[in-house]
């Protein structure tokens, strides 16, 4: 994912690179914009915003547990280990990369180039691994039967034609459907503002910050006399003491404040930008200055980044795995999806009170709160659904046993047997 060299330009031009392949021309000159700077993929991961929302989105995406399940007649599901693809998209895609690797540079693809293109490789007609392609190396074009055909450069020069059936190709936000905008190149403005006020930043601290001070003197020196100042000035800051000034020298110290030349103020609100191109909120990747209005607690901050950040790259994801790699016939039965319960745990406390709600409302058994809490499942009672009447099992309610039941459970909480009542 890093800049494209020189080297690359001239060995693709020793293959026939020509001057309409656009892409490497365009990932080494990068993208024009307003400040004039050289924005490019790797430009813009230098920058700590775009590097620390890249991250976040493409780590917590990856790791988070990747499903793979069957429907059943009744509309439950169960995991599909017995499937070709449980291995592929849960443990291990491609023979040099895990299951986090994999997702992470797909995520990665699309946040940075907008494109994500992975290739199947197949024995007959059944995939045995997914192998990730770099997206700046790739053309998509529609050919006259309509279909699309993948171009690929590899980097010994090698061009490769990939058909539509051999790619999963995912795009990010598109204005086709077929070709994902790149957020560095239609964010080249925004990020070449940032390098600018970073370069003007660093200028401000390594110039204008050298000198601790200034000597001022009532009459002009020979160049001797300004270097014995110089070496007295030198010799009490290194050595410390007093200093001695004669002739109505006056001692001024420097304080060159960069939040009195708006430079703080200008990368604190360039952090807030980035953020927002990637959908970030900006607590998150350390940028404390103001508070998040996406509610106080830790759970209600995790829910609208769920919401509002991760929940569209998932579904892309999962629908592209649907689209891609199941066939027609499969695509009924069986879907992958994450697993976002991870991401929603909250405090013991309140995790305990959600439970307890769920038991006594007949929607979870105690065995799935168990499962939840990665506990071994009783079976027996424990996989019973009850309600808070006593507790019973809700096929029960509503029939004479259950009225029964309820009476039994007064009766003996209020100590009446059976002889008193009569």
């Amino acid at each position: 994912m890093s800049d494209i060299s020189l080297q690359d330009l001239w060995r693709h031009g020793a293959k026939g690179f020509g001057p309409k392949d656009g892409a490497i021309w365009g990932a080494y000159y990068g993208s024009s914009n307003f400040s004039g700077k050289n924005v490019t993929v790797g430009s813009a991961l230098r920058l700590s915003t775009v590097w620390a929302c890249v991250r976040l989105l493409s780590e917590t995406i990856a790791t988070l547990p990747l499903g793979f399940y069957e429907r059943n007649a009744d509309g439950s599901r169960t995991i599909a280990n017995d499937h070709g693809l449980y291995r592929i998209l849960h443990s291990q895609p491609n023979a040099d990369m895990t299951s986090v690797q994999f997702w992470e540079v797909v995520v990665a693809s699309m946040l940075l180039w907008g494109n994500a293109y992975v290739e199947k490789v197949k024995t007959g007609t059944r995939i045995i691994a997914l192998n990730f392609l770099l997206p700046d190396r790739m053309k998509v074009s529609r050919i006259s039967d309509g279909r699309l055909e993948y171009r690929y450069r590899e980097i010994n020069g090698e061009l490769r034609v990939l058909q539509e059936s051999d790619m999963m190709h995912i795009p990010a936000f598109s204005l086709d459907g077929i070709n994902g905008l790149s957020p560095v190149q239609m964010g080249a403005n925004v990020l070449g503002g940032a390098m600018s006020a970073d370069e003007a930043s660093a200028g401000v601290f390594k110039n204008a910050m050298k000198s601790p001070g200034l000597v001022t003197m009532d009459a002009v020196l020979k160049e001797g006399q300004r270097e014995d100042i110089r070496r007295h000035v030198k010799t009490v800051s290194e050595s410390g003491g007093y200093m001695v000034l004669e002739k109505g020298a006056s001692f001024q110290q420097l304080n060159m404040n960069p939040d009195d030349a708006e430079l703080l103020a200008s990368r604190g609100f360039n952090v807030e930008e980035l953020c927002r191109w990637y959908r970030v909120p900006p607590f998150m990747v350390g940028h404390s200055e103001k508070s998040t209005s996406w509610g106080t607690g830790i759970e209600q901050q995790m829910i609208g980044f769920l919401t509002f950040s991760l929940r569209p790259w998932l579904t892309r994801i999962e629908q592209s795995i649907k689209k891609n790699l199941l066939t027609p016939a499969e695509q009924s039965r069986y879907f992958a999806e994450f697993a976002l319960e991870g991401l929603l745990r909250a405090d013991s406390a309140t995790r305990a009170a959600f439970y307890s709600t769920m038991t006594q409302n007949g929607i979870y058994t105690r065995d799935d709160c168990r499962e939840k809490e990665n506990l071994p499942r009783r079976g027996g009672n424990a996989d019973e659904l009850t309600v808070q009447s006593n507790l019973m099992p809700i096929e029960l309610l509503g029939s004479k046993t259950a009225a029964a039941t309820a009476q039994d459970a007064l009766k003996q909480f209020l100590g009446i047997s059976d002889k008193e009542e009569k």
